[in-house]
């Protein structure tokens, strides 16, 4: 008999993000509010260095800092790395260089992009001056870039009160993270299934352990897993949260449930949004079911069975 074929492996793209909302303090507002209006603003320490971009406390001391002082538009390239192939989101889309700039009157370094035809162009110890964005809102990136500038060093530190009309208060962060995932035989196993309809797991041959969704080994006896069981398609919820903030590209109306399921059968509990019934009667131990979609890979929703509500005692051990 011909050996079985192993399961073709899967890799999709994957994006994480997660638009991150902060509030700015006194320092950190007066730094993004002068480049919005082309200033550069760092602050000076109790030695009478000048930290850009401004901190609130002293990296040394730990000491609360507040004096603000204005330094030059120009500066020193200190260090510097060629970026070929820029990013997604990154300041220029063109080759260019990743560059620590001295500001004049700064005793740190500012990291942000070079704007030079090639690496042959930059050096440590060039000269360089800041390129204001066209527009800007009080961001880092109001400076769009830095590019060289043959000038003198100068020594301008200005003391500066950090007040500006209309401040920017706080900012969004996007992050963001794209990259292949690739599930690995075991889950891609696990998918082939969901894509019929069938949920599978794996058993651990030492403790016996069912789980689902499979990972290629028992994390607790530390050996692989390869016998494959069917389990489901009907569970119990083990515990739930509900969910309030809708998501972004998530077509769901919140208020929803977002569960733990323990899968008849399983020893490891999975995640699922419950749904066809109110959320704030979701309950532990309720029994449910899955619901699929036409032409969907896996289940859209957990919905009750009507089945009595499970023991305790049978799902305690998978909370």
């Amino acid at each position: 008999m011909p050996p079985t074929p192993a399961p073709e492996v899967l890799r999709a793209p994957l994006v994480v993000e997660f638009p991150f909302t902060r509030s700015l303090g006194p320092v950190q507002s007066a730094f993004l509010t002068g480049l919005r209006r082309r200033t550069v603003l760092g602050v000076k320490t109790s030695d009478g260095r000048v930290l850009v971009p401004p901190v609130e406390y002293d990296p040394e001391t730990a000491d609360e800092i507040r004096d603000l002082v204005e330094v030059a538009p120009t500066g020193t390239v200190t260090t510097w790395a060629w970026n070929q192939q820029p990013r997604r989101g990154q300041p220029l889309t063109g080759p260019f260089a990743w560059v620590l700039v001295k500001l004049d009157g700064a005793d740190t370094a500012l990291l942000h992009a070079l704007d030079v035809p090639g690496p042959d162009a930059v050096h440590t110890g060039m000269r360089v001056r800041v390129r204001w964005a066209a527009e800007r809102t009080g961001a880092i990136t109001d400076i769009a870039c830095f590019e060289p500038y043959d000038s003198e060093r100068t020594d301008r530190a200005q003391a500066h009160d950090g007040e500006f009309d209309d401040p920017v208060t706080r900012i969004v962060a996007p992050a963001r993270l794209d990259y292949t995932y690739t599930p690995g035989r075991a889950q891609s196993r696990y998918l082939g299934a969901l894509a019929g309809r069938r949920t599978t797991g794996e058993r651990c041959p030492s403790c016996r352990k069912v789980y689902v969704p499979p990972r290629g080994a028992c994390p607790t006896c530390g050996v692989a897993t390869s016998e494959q069981v069917e389990v489901g398609p009907r569970g119990t919820v083990t515990t739930y949260c509900v969910v309030n903030i809708k998501a972004k590209n998530l077509d769901i109306e919140v208020p929803y449930v977002y569960a733990h399921i323990a899968l008849d059968g399983a020893d490891l509990a999975l995640h699922g949004r419950i749904g066809g019934i109110p959320y704030d009667q979701v309950r532990m131990g309720m029994r449910v079911e899955p619901v699929w979609t036409e032409g969907g890979r896996h289940p859209d929703h957990y919905r009750p069975t009507g089945e009595p509500d499970a023991d305790y005692d049978t799902y305690k051990e998978l909370l």
